[in-house]
């Protein structure tokens, strides 16, 4: 199991085309995919390595930008969101800034999406992500 490792220009594209496939394939538009957001800022990059490789599925897209991982979880609710969320920290043994948002119900667009996920951690951990306006993402 590992997830698959996009560019973080293409952030934006990726959540684009997740948000396509959704409307395509979900007829009764549950929680298409959720965006889970982690700050690996106290973590080790061998030990980042690793966690990806033993809790990612296949399915799963990884963009970062430095620290700041963010995790396309197809399929998956916050409840399923959560449970990887947990498996970071247990792997890790240590507690991780997080934050997260699903397609539909958070955001109907990318930009919406973002900006909620931005927001939250805004909100939460006084922390301004600004990797997320590098790439016109607003």
């Amino acid at each position: 199991m590992a997830g698959i490792h996009f560019g973080f220009d293409n952030f934006r594209q990726l959540l684009d085309l997740s948000i396509g496939l959704a409307e395509r394939l979900d007829e009764n538009r549950a929680e298409s995919f959720t965006l889970l957001y982690c700050d690996f800022s106290s973590v080790e990059a061998s030990v980042i390595k690793s966690s990806l490789e033993h809790i990612l599925r296949n399915s799963d897209a990884i963009v970062h930008s430095e620290s700041d991982y963010f995790f396309l979880l197809p399929y998956t609710d916050k409840y399923g969101a959560r449970i990887v969320k947990d498996m970071f920290e247990e792997f890790f043994a240590r507690d991780l800034n997080n934050s997260m948002v699903s397609y539909p119900v958070d955001g109907e667009s990318s930009r919406t999406l973002v900006e909620e996920l931005a927001n939250n951690i805004s909100t939460t951990y006084k922390k301004d992500l600004k990797c997320l306006g590098d790439f016109n993402l607003y």
